[in-house]
């Protein structure tokens, strides 16, 4: 799950400047989850857009604006309000904004209505957002008893606490979890506490070298 939050409409209007018609794409995973770019929140925006004297074309809500084959679907169901447009106008994360551009023949201005926070866990109530996964190319779950250390801790120490927690408080935050101390009740409950010898070499960040890519088939 991508967490976003939206861009005020202050800002929106700004990057939009003179352009008056819009196409808007919203995205029905993980900002509909967020309540940024659900139905709620693309007709919402529409009505603040001609508010304030623009001309929304039309609009499109593909279940993942990242996927190329979703957004040319949604360019040929919705083609006349797209082919009117000027420009887009995109309610989702980062990816869903940059993979209007590329499937765009005619490369029109993108402009995104949310700003893109972080990866998460959404939990069982459906409100909470928990980030869990840094996304860092090497994962260590498997010795850390399924806890990510990198996210949990601060500071992202690899092999055991700071030394500044308190009752299995965080130093840096005093209302959330020490995440080392979470990893060693975890591997305590799994009979596993000898993981915590294995010394974890430093990151490997030639693994996150941007941008990454992987091709199947």
């Amino acid at each position: 799950m991508i967490v976003t939050k939206k861009k005020p409409i202050e800002e929106i209007l700004k990057f939009l400047g003179a352009s008056s018609r819009i196409f808007i794409i919203g995205c029905g995973d993980c900002a509909a989850a967020c309540k940024t770019g659900g139905e709620k929140e693309v007709i919402e925006m529409k009505a603040e857009l001609e508010a304030n004297g623009k001309i929304v074309t039309g609009w499109a809500i593909p279940d993942s604006p990242c996927v190329a084959s979703q957004i040319k679907l949604q360019f040929a169901k919705n083609k006349k309000a797209v082919d009117d447009a000027e420009v887009f106008l995109v309610l989702s994360c980062g990816l869903g904004a940059q993979s209007v551009l590329e499937n765009d023949r005619n490369k029109r201005p993108v402009y995104i209505g949310c700003d893109t926070m972080f990866g998460s866990i959404l939990d069982a109530t459906g409100h909470g957002f928990f980030e869990r996964c840094a996304m860092c190319g090497e994962c260590m779950l498997n010795i850390t008893g399924g806890i990510c250390p990198v996210t949990r801790c601060a500071k992202g120490l690899l092999n055991g606490p700071c030394g500044g927690s308190n009752k299995g408080k965080c130093e840096v935050d005093k209302d959330k979890d020490c995440g080392w101390i979470l990893i060693y009740n975890r591997l305590k409950d799994l009979n596993k506490l000898d993981d915590l010898k294995k010394i974890k070499p430093a990151k490997d960040h030639s693994k996150v070298t941007r941008p990454r890519e992987i091709i199947l088939g």
